[in-house]
């Protein structure tokens, strides 16, 4: 029988890199990530079932349940672009929809197959946050220290010239964030390690260095 292709969860505070690691294991590996945020407006926009329950919740100003989340997320996993696995980002938040997700990938007979804690350091982590930035037109990410554009004031990856600085990237807006990640995220690391999937990852270290740590995990778990 065929090995199922391998489901990530990618387990990160504000700035720790989910988003940059997560395109390179796109562009390394063939994997698809899903970000919920960008999930619910495909669905949306393409007027599935779940799609219009999402619209209108949101129009009335309430939150999305996680039942419209995860039938979202269960007919994206169903499109054959994710033949090579998939990577989660910002999805499961909480212990709950943890065990809703292993119940929707074992209804698919899969199961998460590593789930990557990214480990800071909360007073490091606020000075590179503060610094971040984003291509306006593709969304690659920047940093005025660690990770400039190769000619400056233009987009490596899609030649824009238009950047933008989150509002809320300010160093007590940080900290508050990250008191809540660790809060919110301690369940999750608990029901991962009690399904030995758990990886710690520490990233602090180099862009270059974490990537090649995370393609040694997904080498692993895929083999």
């Amino acid at each position: 029988m065929a090995a199922k292709p391998p489901v990530l969860i990618l387990l990160g505070p504000p700035g720790a890199g989910k988003g940059t690691q997560a395109r390179m294991l796109e562009e390394d590996f063939g994997l698809v990530q899903l970000s919920t945020g960008d999930l619910l407006r495909a669905a949306v926009s393409a007027g599935t079932e779940a799609g219009k329950a999402a619209k209108a919740v949101m129009e009335a100003g309430q939150l999305v349940s996680d039942d419209i989340v995860l039938a979202i997320l269960r007919d994206r996993m169903a499109q054959p672009d994710v033949a090579k696995g998939i990577i989660l980002d910002g999805f499961p938040r909480t212990a709950g929809q943890a065990a809703a997700l292993d119940a929707l990938l074992a209804k698919a007979g899969q199961r998460v197959t590593a789930a990557v804690s990214l480990e800071v350091d909360d007073e490091a982590m606020i000075a590179r946050v503060s610094g971040r930035y984003t291509c306006g037109g593709c969304g690659e990410g920047y940093h005025d220290e660690f990770k400039q554009p190769a000619k400056a004031g233009v987009c490596d990856k899609c030649g824009g010239t238009g950047f933008k600085r989150r509002a809320d990237d300010n160093a007590e807006t940080v900290r508050e964030r990250l008191q809540a990640y660790h809060a919110q995220t301690a369940p999750l690391i608990t029901h991962y390690e009690c399904q030995s999937v758990l990886e710690r990852v520490p990233a602090m270290g180099s862009i270059a260095g974490v990537r090649s740590m995370l393609a040694g995990i997904v080498g692993r778990v895929s083999a």
